[in-house]
């Protein structure tokens, strides 16, 4: 036995949880996703085409989740 490296409880087959080591790994696609959002849309180069509501939107949307806690 031997504790998981992600949620730091123990772990049975001497490895990490499953279902620690899935959540890890959407988190972090979920972050690269964030953080190519703005090069997706071409946020640099049309900038003053987007409408105010919509920039807000995507400034809300590409904020970092330790922000919001």
């Amino acid at each position: 036995m031997k504790l998981c490296n992600i949620c730091h409880k123990i772990s049975a087959t001497d490895q990490d949880h499953l279902d620690c080591i899935q959540k890890r790994s959407i988190e972090a696609e979920a972050e690269d996703f964030k953080n190519s959002l703005p090069e997706k849309l071409n946020l640099a180069n049309n900038n003053e085409e987007l409408d105010v509501g919509v920039k807000a939107i995507l400034e809300h949307l590409s904020k970092s989740k330790d922000s919001d806690e």
